[in-house]
């Protein structure tokens, strides 16, 4: 099942050149980033980032909103100092590539089991978790 959401109150925009080893900047240059093949995947590694550290970027950093905006409607206080650190994951499968997340999330001073509660909560709130639902494995952890 397709979810679309019934207006668009954002888009972002990027184009790449050169793949893996390419670059990719936004229409208002606002944003440009080098991009290299890891090691690990057979490239030659350097200085330049590469798509899964930008989504896991993106995903935690989106994810921490979420959890900000459930627990205010909790009314549980979220310290300045709470995290979110995304592991993403690639590898082969029969016709390609899939990725794989882990979602570790620190709430410092917020009780474990009111925690638990408010990144399941997040979880339902999130577009990358809307995004990956029954794509890709997320695994949430509250550390």
């Amino acid at each position: 099942m397709t979810i679309s959401p019934d207006k668009i109150l954002y888009e972002a925009e990027m184009t790449a050149s050169g793949g893996r080893d390419g670059q990719a900047t936004s229409p208002d240059g606002r944003f440009t980033v080098s991009l290299s093949l890891p090691k690990e995947i057979g490239g030659p590694g350097g200085d330049g980032t590469n798509p899964e550290q930008l989504f896991a970027a993106g995903y935690a950093a989106c994810f921490l909103g979420a959890v900000k905006l459930v627990a205010r409607q909790r009314k549980a206080p979220v310290a300045d100092n709470a995290t979110v650190t995304a592991k993403v994951g690639m590898g082969p499968i029969a016709n390609g590539y899939a990725l794989t997340v882990e979602l570790k999330v620190s709430l410092p001073g917020v009780e474990r089991a009111l925690a638990q509660e408010i990144v399941e909560g997040a979880h339902q709130r999130c577009p990358y978790s809307n995004a990956t639902r029954g794509n890709v494995p997320v695994t949430l952890t509250v550390v």
